[in-house]
């Protein structure tokens, strides 16, 4: 590794440690290995830090980002809730089914783990916890659970995977599904066996009947009809992967002021104002990982992991199993966002030399690194549910692990058995 490298690795975790945005951690670590660079004019970081924001695909991530923002403005939460209670609060621990099923229904409007968690800590923790459930139990089904939309589209970091790593977007999309249900019936099968052990009740002794479903359903039709529409406009080739962003805040409007009746100009404006914010960050980290990308690449990083990792075995279960391990020890310190950005030039060329399907990857890599939002030491869903709900981290370990457990016996079977998520792209695309 040159002294360059050094410089930027080092500089980079450095500054993460002493509490710099990560942000400025990519911008200052990536500018210095051009700046100390005899090889590289400086000006080329700053031609990257634009070029890096020049991308038509990229537009999908600011779009989608509006786009939930909007529909948590239009009533289409609080419709989800509902559905969700009459499928699901009549089962052993109802009312954290409840938080399972919303979150898969929530990953195909808001994208982001975070966002899903913080709405579930803010609407239904307070309810779990009166109602007897511990905290670390609500706060583990919570946070955890929202890792399912990590996989369900329009997951945002599919969309950034598939742009930084030239893979496609609706193929990703398509990918994520049977995953995502996965991970909602195994979540939900240990919810169950934990609530049966200690007691949790569920919170109607009636079975719903097909009227009352239909009912709900309905209801909430306009909400689960997005991820369908989103997907079938992308496979018939109606919309690009960036121009259904577009078309994502489109519905999200129309349906909140035509049909819902509920999208104010100030609730719009507000859902506006949020977006700009969340979006100057991502994208803020975008622009900056494109230095960090460039030098990476210059360095020929993905080739010398590459040569390594070829060295310890040549079966593709294996390498496998030590990127996760790697993506996996990694999402327990950095950002997922961040680790997209900066891991995905060097591991999608190793998986290829392999013969390991990118998109099969992706859903894998994505899963892994969002998991790391849900762990310590800086799993940013973790706390940001213990801090709404007031729950000590150490009790939420605890609680966590029959979850933790689940994911991670979840992904291996995705390891082992690529089929379960390259099916349904390869049956429609």
């Amino acid at each position: 590794m040159t002294f360059e490298m050094l410089l930027l690795v080092g500089l980079f975790f450095g500054l993460l440690i002493l509490g710099a945005p990560v942000a400025f951690a990519i911008g200052l670590s990536g500018f210095s290995f051009f700046a100390v660079s005899t090889v590289i004019p400086a000006s080329i970081g700053v031609q990257q830090v634009a070029s890096a924001s020049q991308s038509f695909p990229l537009l999908a991530v600011p779009f989608f980002v509006l786009a939930g923002h909007m529909m948590n403005k239009t009533g289409i939460t609080t419709r989800l809730i509902r559905c969700s209670e009459v499928l699901v609060s009549w089962m052993s621990g109802g009312m954290a089914q409840v938080c399972i099923v919303l979150s898969t229904l929530m990953g195909g409007v808001s994208g982001s783990a975070v966002a899903d968690a913080a709405m579930e800590a803010r609407i239904l923790g307070p309810d779990l916890v009166r109602n007897g459930y511990s905290k670390g139990f609500t706060c583990a089904t919570i946070a955890v659970g929202s890792l399912i939309t990590a996989t369900i589209p329009p997951s945002l970091g599919l969309i950034l995977y598939g742009f930084v790593g030239n893979v496609s977007i609706g193929r990703l999309f398509l990918a994520g599904i049977v995953p995502g249900l996965m991970m909602m019936a195994g979540l939900m099968l240990t919810v169950w066996l934990v609530s049966r052990k200690r007691g949790y009740r569920s919170s109607t002794v009636q079975r719903p009947t097909w009227p009352a479903i239909g009912r709900a359903v309905w209801d909430a039709k306009w909400a689960l009809f997005f991820p369908v529409a989103l997907l079938i406009s992308i496979r018939s080739g109606f919309f690009t992967p960036s121009e259904v962003g577009a078309f994502a805040v489109v519905y999200a409007v129309v349906i909140g002021v035509c049909f819902h009746r509920e999208l104010t100009w100030s609730d719009a404006m507000e859902a506006l104002l949020h977006g700009v914010i969340d979006n100057g960050l991502i994208v803020l980290i975008i622009m900056f990982s494109g230095m960090v990308g460039y030098a990476i690449i210059f360095e020929q990083a993905p080739q010398a992991i590459a040569n390594g990792m070829l060295g310890l075995s040549h079966n593709p279960v294996v390498i496998l199993f030590l990127i996760v391990l790697f993506l996996l020890i990694a999402g327990c310190f950095i950002e997922a966002t961040v680790l997209v950005l900066l891991l995905t030039p060097i591991f999608p060329p190793i998986i290829s030399q392999l013969g390991i399907d990118p998109v099969h990857f992706g859903i894998v890599m994505m899963t892994i690194v969002t998991f790391g939002g849900m762990t310590p030491p800086v799993g940013v869903a973790m706390f940001t549910v213990c801090g709404l709900l007031d729950c000590p981290i150490e009790e939420y370990l605890v609680e966590a692990m029959p979850h933790i457990v689940t994911i991670l016996i979840l992904v291996a079977i995705l390891i082992f058995f690529p089929q379960i998520s390259l099916f349904l792209p390869n049956l429609l695309m």
